[in-house]
């Protein structure tokens, strides 16, 4: 199954770097890396992650790396990474396109 980033996620990650790297490059580096390695572990198996709450959807999953949620969601042959973020903001369900 293939792995795709939405826009929105990519901006997402760009934003999380950039605002780590105010303090530490390094660390922003290996967070990234660290959330990347994570959504790649969502291809096998795909369901395995949480339904998510403010949705309740099937196909509309997340998974969690430390404080970041990671939302995706599943079609028949791949998986969308729609939105990465803090786990204290509110769901940013405005920002994703949904079908």
């Amino acid at each position: 199954m293939k792995l795709q980033w939405s826009e929105t996620a990519k901006n997402d990650l760009i934003s999380i770097r950039n605002f780590i790297a105010e303090d530490d490059v390094t660390a922003a580096k290996n967070w990234i890396d660290l959330l990347r390695t994570k959504a790649r572990n969502i291809v096998h198996p795909p369901f395995a992650g949480r339904k998510v709450p403010e949705l309740s959807r099937d196909d509309i999953r997340e998974v969690i790396e430390r404080n970041y949620r990671i939302v995706y969601q599943v079609h028949s042959d791949r998986i969308s990474i729609l939105t990465v973020f803090e786990s204290h903001r509110l769901f940013p369900v405005q920002k994703i396109y949904l079908p």
